[in-house]
């Protein structure tokens, strides 16, 4: 059986494959344009490798090829070939488990090759970097440097702006058309990863820059027209991500001259970081952070705790505080009164000068009295 497949018997291997591409990951899952391409490259280079491992042709590959040993070899070649980090490698792995999983759902009995690959473990790599960010100072610095006298002056400048109140990715930014921008209501709209919308808040400083930048670079005020955009061949389309990552990083060169505290390597998202670890440092919720930055796994979102050494010093201090300073008086101390009432013996004073026939009694309740009074007099 196995021979027969490794000489080109069809088990439905690229029609599965065929149908993951164009259906379950753009239509079912949602997926994002750049994790489809990523998945494809992934795809490409693991064909490839197969193809050569089994020394078949591509079109001949089947699911009994792309089998445990076969996959972890790929991605120990990958790794130490193309120096694949942890994160890298990891996201290889689950891009490929991923088909499989679609596979065994589609046709149950391609689960084997599915609970063969979930023997590969994850690689362990160094733990998450510190988050690179700007001061408060830095920003307002970098905000400052273009010359909004000038036309493109007036675009960088607004441009940074808005990301930085949105606290949006260069993608976010880029996609944006001019009807995303609600200046009456104070709100913009953003389409993140997976194609997913959300709506945030802007202050009144931006909206009143994004009707300078509108008035100079809308005047038609069509809606549809992307937000930033570039003229080519007469034709506005989006701006690249490559050119906005130039002017932020002239702009940056610009600022350091008056602001050292500007980092020696400023990008786009350094905006976004700088924007969110401002914002948890102002006291918004962990998870309303994670639901303004868009991010799926609040997980992610803990980067900005970690790297806010301020407030760990702030905490440290506060602890150093108050182990430095006497605990304050118990509130029974010197109240014979409070303690007798805590212990339930406020009216025993009448009690036991009243007669009783039970006079045992009576000199148990006086034994377990004096030492309390005897303590409070203390």
């Amino acid at each position: 059986m196995t021979a027969r497949r490794r000489t080109g018997a069809s088990d439905g291997f690229y029609r599965h494959l065929r149908e993951w591409f164009t259906v379950f990951l753009p239509r079912q899952r949602g997926a994002a344009g750049n994790t489809i391409t990523a998945c494809r490259h992934t795809w490409n280079m693991l064909l490839g490798f197969t193809a050569d491992r089994h020394h078949v042709p591509v079109q001949k590959i089947t699911f009994a090829m792309v089998d445990r040993a076969t996959v972890a070899a790929f991605l120990e070649h990958m790794r130490t070939a193309r120096a694949w980090t942890a994160s890298t490698y990891n996201q290889r792995l689950a891009c490929i488990r991923s088909f499989f999983t679609y596979a065994a759902a589609a046709e149950p009995v391609l689960a084997v090759y599915l609970a063969d690959l979930a023997v590969i473990p994850r690689l362990n790599g160094p733990g998450p970097a510190v988050v690179k960010h700007m001061s408060a100072g830095a920003v307002a610095a970098l905000l400052a440097a273009p010359d909004s006298a000038t036309r493109t002056g007036l675009r960088d400048q607004f441009f940074m702006i808005l990301m930085y109140d949105l606290a949006a990715r260069d993608g976010e930014m880029l996609a944006m058309t001019l009807g995303d921008l609600d200046v009456q209501r104070l709100t913009a709209d953003l389409l993140g990863k997976g194609a997913k919308p959300r709506r945030l808040p802007i202050t009144g400083q931006t909206a009143a820059h994004f009707e300078r930048y509108a008035a100079v670079f809308h005047p038609d005020a069509d809606p549809a027209v992307p937000m930033f955009y570039t003229i080519r061949n007469r034709q506005r389309g989006p701006m690249s991500d490559d050119n906005a990552a130039r002017f932020i990083r002239q702009h940056a060169s610009t600022a350091r001259a008056g602001c050292p505290d500007l980092p020696g390597r400023v990008h786009p998202h350094m905006l976004r970081h700088s924007r969110a670890l401002h914002l948890y440092q102002n006291g918004m919720p962990l998870p309303l952070l994670t639901e303004w930055l868009g991010h799926a796994d609040p997980e992610t979102t803990l980067i900005y705790a970690r790297a806010d050494t301020e407030m760990k010093r702030q905490a440290l201090e506060k602890a150093h505080s108050h182990a430095a300073s006497p605990p304050p008086a118990a509130l029974w101390h010197g109240r014979q009164d409070i303690i007798q009432r805590l212990c339930g013996l406020k009216n025993w004073d009448a009690l036991l000068r009243a007669p009783t026939p039970r006079q045992g009694l009576s000199s148990q309740v006086r034994c377990m009295v004096t030492p309390v009074t005897a303590q409070a007099s203390e």
